[in-house]
């Protein structure tokens, strides 16, 4: 029996588009890791940076006399655009994988409350002052555990006899989530003085204090976690078909659905851990991309990651340069994604009343 030559040639296109659209993505994801590395106090051109981070030029011309670029760009620089790119990436595939789970465009991060429970467990670590005694390390820490606490609550309240049904595990997210955000305001409002700006700040949502440090503690939860969502991207585009159709054609549904909810707390609370919560973002770039690239999640998963990147490390770019001093990123994005959220809502309602 001989392959249909027309689904033959199909498959030729979407790997051709697959290879197209990847590599533009990653070009404009280096230019714009560059850019964002020339502008600060100090501007350099993208020559000087190329300079410093391939070919070893340790010395450009400062406003008063040559100044050790090698520091700033290695030492300040370079591990918070990074850290931009993998937060960015991070909240974007998950907010990708989550649309396609529950088959619905304003499905993000903070809808199964995974972002609210890692809120509760950094705020926790800072209002007690774990940090102090414990090190830098206490707050991701306390993160990640909140994160799959939530996780593992709103699994349990979602299940029922004959599994888990999506809108079970949609309201059981919304209620959890609602929760864990009413104990982050009752720690706000019983912080002593000295702790409640720093828990503010990071709720707001900032990447001002990211270097090597935070760069480690996020790269292995976001690489593991947006590894395996990219593996059960064939299993996710079923499962997007619906349930039924899913188990027809051979996806053991409960065990994906896991798999996919964990490998998502696993990057949120990565990303989480180190930046507090940034809004839209797993909204924004996925929606962006699948009105352009389509459904197939095994396009649209690594392209909302490498959108994800270039999206943050330009929000991020601005809040440095657009005021004196630091704007938290999380204000940009919700700025910038509640008008977005408002358009969704409106396309989906023209759709539900033609």
């Amino acid at each position: 029996m001989t392959e249909d030559p027309g689904i033959e040639s199909i498959f030729r296109r979407n790997n051709r588009r697959k290879i197209i659209v990847t590599s533009i993505s990653l070009l404009i994801l280096f230019l714009t890791i560059l850019i964002a590395i020339s502008l600060g106090p100090l501007r350099m051109t993208l020559q000087e940076v190329i300079g410093v981070l391939f070919l070893g030029q340790i010395y450009v011309d400062g406003p008063y006399g040559p100044v050790d670029a090698n520091n700033i760009v290695f030492n300040l620089r370079l591990p918070r655009v990074l850290c931009a790119a993998f937060i960015g990436a991070a909240l974007a595939i998950a907010g990708a994988a989550l649309q396609g789970l529950f088959r619905n465009p304003m499905a993000s991060p903070s809808v199964i409350g995974i972002s609210n429970g890692a809120a509760f467990g950094a705020c926790v670590a800072m209002v007690l002052g774990f940090s102090v005694v414990s090190g830098a390390m206490a707050i991701p820490a306390m993160a990640f555990i909140f994160a799959f606490i939530t996780l593992f609550l709103v699994y349990f309240m979602a299940r029922t006899k004959l599994g888990v049904p999506i809108t079970m595990l949609l309201l059981s997210g919304i209620a959890i989530g609602a929760f864990f955000s009413g104990l982050v305001s009752l720690l706000q409002y019983i912080a002593p003085e000295q702790q409640l700006g720093g828990v503010v700040f990071w709720l707001m949502g900032s990447i001002a204090q990211c270097g090597w440090d935070q760069f480690r503690i996020i790269l292995l939860p976001i690489v593991l976690g947006s590894m395996i969502l990219i593996i059960f991207s064939k299993d996710l585009n079923l499962l997007s078909l619906g349930d039924d159709q899913a188990k027809n054609m051979g996806v053991n549904v409960e065990r994906t659905r896991v798999m996919i909810l964990c490998a998502t707390a696993l990057v949120v609370a990565g990303a989480v851990s180190v930046s507090g919560v940034i809004g839209f973002v797993g909204l924004i770039v996925p929606h962006i991309f699948r009105m352009l690239l389509g459904p197939d999640h095994r396009l649209l998963l690594p392209a909302s990651m490498i959108g994800g990147a270039i999206f943050l490390v330009i929000i991020d770019t601005i809040s440095r340069i657009i005021i004196p001093g630091e704007l938290p990123v999380g204000i940009i994005t919700a700025i910038l994604g509640a008008p977005f959220f408002l358009y969704i809502l409106r396309t989906r309602k023209k759709e539900v009343w033609g």
